[in-house]
This record gives structure tokens, C-alpha cells and sequence, in this order.
């Protein structure tokens, strides 16, 4: 009645019964034997898991499938109230469930980290390891690469981060800071607060790209932030996000959602970028015009020019990751302990009087505010504040490494393949080995209590064999960024705006950090 063709219908029961029923029925079995295979597999997994980490410490109310990851709050303070909360009750190390079947063993102690820090165990890249999802960003830079491609890295990498090197540095620091100071200097005259984050990873993409590139960009002119930045941001929220959830996992659960998208048009961008500056040095160097205007070598230069013990280049691949990895750890991370430490000496007057103080008596009777070289390793009270800083406001939360082989935590026996968080933020505000955690307090880092101080108890670069190869390039810019600042204007926050610290790929914060800075009356 509806213009059907019984007949035709009809033949075409006939055809699938005939034929096509015998096919569906055995690919549904066929379907069905492997899901179950797989399941099994899953079950038999999870049952290897709990014999080894029965007894584990760590908290008691695991969901069959979520693991512990359903006691994680909603917001970004409180999952940091959390997380602090945990190491207050395990003070050594203990285990999360991160899903049915992915445990993490958590260090958070100087003894227990030591155990982990002091080997060179890869990042942990597999299916639910957290560097994973940095893998399509980053590739297998000097931050993910593992084995005889991380040595091989590290060893052609080295040369970049020598004190000969560092030194011309200096004075590009002084540029670009001077075009912030610029910068505040109108704020100052609005007499409106200004939001910090977005002020100094400007900066520090600005000197990043400066000292590793020879790149210079608008990318601290006043306005909408550079696309750069934005994309980096995203690509971090990105990465954090995903490790949180474990459907997510699967690439191609991850590849159909609106984030895996974002996160895949991001990551296209960076590596644009990466690769126009690759090809613009590469021309240059090969027309004998590189370096001829430039008074420094920078990380390019050496990237490109670098050969191993068999006379063998850097494949353009492997320098795009080498580019991307510097880009990212070389300034997100640095922009976030400059703010930090903005935040705490905005917090703490007492501690910026003092500071200001060191710094009006190394620059005094000087036509320029400019930080030397020699400068550095004077400023001694201004550098303990940024060490309490990093401590305080860890730039990197959490590490993580994967033992090749079965190792002890503390007696205690753990599996080969088993991934190790290295909990940073929980090892620097662990009450058994710091007094009043909580308190910002630079005299921590006088050089008497220094001396007193465990090895792996303030790790913010890392330690051991894997520590961070730019940290005396960080930290050499923090101390010019922030003397100059410093030396230019008084620093005060906004008590009408609250600041919730946010982890991520670096720690930030929820709603930026803003503050006030007036002109400093240098005359008297």
C-alpha cells in the first residue's frame, strides 16, 4: 500500500538468507570472541595489578572503574587542596588509580624521589602514560625522547647551555624587558590593574625566541596575545585535560571530539611555526649570511651545525621537536615563576623592600639600569626569593618516569613498566622536610640553610640525569627580568580580585594574578 514491491522484498530475504545471514553470524562471533579476548585480557591485567599494589598506601575508596579519579574536585583550587591533602597523609610516596586498570606510584618524599631521579628511566609514552598526549606536539624531543635517542640529544644539545653561550644573553634580556617596562609604564598611567600572566609569557616568547631563534617578532605590542601563545596554552589545558579522562585514551575516541580537533589544529600551527624558522636559518646558513650580523650563537645555530660521534646530522624532524620542546619549556614555564614571584613579593612587601634594596645598591651610580653578567651572583637575596618562589609555586607540578625493570621504593618491590609520578609540588610542601610549608619565606635559601638542604628535596628543573639542560638560562633571565622590574616599579595586588592557582601542564592561574605597580621615586 505504500508502492512496496513484495517480490522484490521478498528476493531479497532469499539473497541474505542464501548467503548473507552465514557471513553476519560469523563476523558477530568473530566480534565477539575478540571482545572477549580483550576483556579478558583486561581482567586478568587488573588482577595483576592489585597483587602488586594491595597493601600499597593510598586512599581506600577506589570505583570499579573510575579508580580514584572520581574523588578529584571540580575546581582547580580544590583539586590542589587535594592533591596537598594526600601528600599530608602519605608522606613518602603512595598509589592512584587513574581508571579500571592504570596505577601510578606517587613519590613525594626527598628519599623516595631519589630512588626515581637518579636513574634516567624514560618518560612513560604508552597507552596511558601522560607524555602520550604530548607526543603529537612535541614529538620525541629532549622531554619525551628515551633511550639512545634521549643520550644522543642530550649530548649534541649540551654545547647550547655553556656559560659562554649564556653570557650575550644577558643583554638581549635587558631588551625585551625593557619593551615590558615600556609597557607598564602606560598601565601605571591608567591606574588600573593589569593582569600579569599575559604580560610576562609575552616577554618570555619574546626572549625565548630571541636567544634560541635570533626571531624578532611584535609579540609584546599591546593588544590581542600573540596566536602563539594562545595556541600553547590550549595545547597544555589540552594535554591535562585528556589525562584526566580515560575514555580519552583511545586516539580515536579523542581524534572525534571537538578537543581532539582543537588540539590537532594547534598543534599544526606550532609546528608552522617551528618550521618557517627552521627553513629561513637553514637558507641563511647555507648562503654564509646565518650568523654575520648577530654578535651570539643561539640554540638554532647549534641545532643545525650539530654532529654526533659518526659525523651525522639532526634530521629536520628531529630539530622541529628539539624547536617545539624549547619553545614551550623555555617560556610557558619561565612565565610562570616570574608571575609567581611578582605574586609573592606583591603578597610580602617586606620581602620586595629588601629585594629593591639589593638591587638600588648594585645599580647605584650607573647611568643604566641595565643587569650585567657580573650582576648576576650579587643579586643573592633577590635569587632566594625566586628559589622560594619555585618551591611555593612549583612551574612544574608533576614529572613522570617508567622503570625498564623492577625496581624498590623503600624495600617495597614494584613491577618493570609500572609509571612513577614524581610529585614536585608535594615533595616542596611536605612537612616532614620543610617547617611552615604553606609560608612564603625566602631565608630558606640563605646560603647556611642550603647548605643543610637533601639534594632531591627542591627539585623544580628535576634532578639527577634528567634534569632540565636550560635551568641556568631560566633562572639567569628570571633574576634580569625580575631586577629590572623591580627596580622600576612597586608591585601591589588587586584585593578585589582572588587568585586560585590552576595545575596544568605548568602551574598558572585560574583567573590570572592582578596587580597594581607604581613608579618607584628613585631620587631619594
Amino acid at each position: 500500500m505504500f508502492g512496496i514491491d513484495t517480490g522484490a522484498w521478498a528476493y531479497v530475504f532469499y539473497t541474505q538468507a542464501l548467503y548473507g545471514w552465514p557471513l553476519l553470524w560469523t563476523l558477530a562471533v568473530f566480534a565477539a570472541t575478540f571482545i572477549m579476548y580483550k576483556l579478558a585480557g583486561l581482567v586478568l591485567h587488573v588482577k595483576w595489578l592489585k597483587m602488586h599494589f594491595t597493601g600499597v598506601p593510598g586512599p581506600t575508596d577506589r570505583h570499579w572503574f573510575y579508580g580514584h579519579l572520581h574523588l578529584f574536585p571540580k575546581t582547580p583550587g580544590d583539586r590542589i587542596r587535594f592533591i596537598l591533602g594526600l601528600g599530608a597523609r602519605f608522606r613518602r610516596y603512595f598509589c592512584l588509580w587513574m581508571g579500571p586498570a592504570r596505577v601510578t606510584l606517587v613519590v613525594n618524599h626527598p628519599t623516595t624521589v631519589k630512588a626515581v631521579m637518579k636513574t634516567s628511566e624514560p618518560k612513560p609514552t604508552g597507552f596511558s602514560g601522560m607524555y602520550r598526549f604530548g607526543l603529537p606536539w612535541l614529538g620525541p624531543g629532549l622531554l619525551i625522547a628515551e633511550g639512545a635517542r634521549w643520550s644522543r640529544s642530550r649530548r649534541l644539545l649540551t654545547p647550547a647551555f655553556h656559560f659562554d653561550i649564556l653570557k650575550p644573553y644577558v643583554q638581549v634580556y635587558n631588551e625585551a624587558v625593557q619593551k615590558l617596562i615600556v609597557n607598564l609604564d602606560s598601565v601605571t598611567d591608567t591606574k588600573e590593574s593589569f593582569e600579569v600572566f599575559s604580560h610576562v609569557s609575552r616577554l618570555t616568547l619574546d626572549i625565548i625566541l630571541r636567544c634560541a631563534f635570533s626571531y624578532e617578532t611584535d609579540c609584546q605590542a599591546p593588544g590581542e596575545p600573540h596566536p602563539y601563545l594562545t595556541a600553547v596554552s590550549e595545547l597544555a589545558d589540552v594535554w591535562w585535560a585528556r589525562e584526566k579522562r580515560p575514555l580519552l585514551y583511545y586516539d580515536w575516541i579523542f581524534n572525534m571530539t571537538e578537543m581532539g580537533r582543537k588540539f590537532k589544529q594547534g598543534c599544526d600551527y606550532v609546528h608552522k611555526i617551528a618550521e618557517d624558522v627552521i627553513h629561513k636559518r637553514k637558507s641563511a646558513l647555507e648562503s654564509s649570511t646565518g650568523c654575520s650580523d648577530r654578535k651570539y650563537l643561539d640554540f638554532l645555530d647549534i641545532l643545525l651545525t650539530a654532529k654526533d660521534a659518526h659525523g651525522c646530522s639532526m634530521s629536520l624532524f628531529d630539530i622541529r621537536n628539539e624547536v617545539d620542546t624549547f619553545m614551550f619549556e623555555g617560556h610557558d614555564t619561565t612565565a610562570s615563576s616570574i608571575s609567581w614571584t611578582l605574586y609573592a613579593l606583591a603578597k610580602h612587601p617586606e620581602y620586595q623592600l629588601r629585594a629593591q634594596q639589593e638591587i638600588d645598591d648594585i645599580l647605584q651610580d650607573r647611568y643604566s639600569d641595565d643587569i650585567t653578567w657580573a650582576d648576576l651572583n650579587r643579586l643573592d637575596y633577590l635569587t632566594m626569593c625566586i628559589k622560594e618562589s619555585l618551591r611555593n609555586y612549583s612551574p612544574v607540578p608533576f614529572i613522570q618516569r617508567e622503570f625498564t625493570h623492577d625496581f624498590e621504593i623503600e624495600g617495597r618491590k614494584f613491577p618493570a613498566g609500572t609509571p612513577v609520578t614524581v610529585h614536585i609540588y608535594g615533595v616542596h610542601h611536605n612537612s616532614d622536610v620543610w617547617e611552615n610549608p604553606m609560608e612564603y619565606s625566602p631565608e630558606r635559601f640563605s646560603k647556611e640553610n642550603v647548605a643543610k638542604m637533601d639534594s632531591y628535596q627542591f627539585v623544580p628543573f628535576s634532578a639527577g640525569p634528567r634534569n632540565c639542560i636550560g635551568q641556568h638560562f631560566a633562572l639567569n633571565e628570571e633574576k634580569v627580568v625580575l631586577a629590572r622590574l623591580l627596580r622600576r616599579f612597586r608591585f601591589i595586588l588587586d584585593p578585589n580580585h582572588k587568585v586560585e592557582k590552576k595545575i596544568a601542564a605548568v602551574l598558572k592561574a585560574e583567573n590570572g594574578i592582578r596587580m597594581y605597580c607604581e613608579r618607584r621615586d628613585l631620587s631619594k
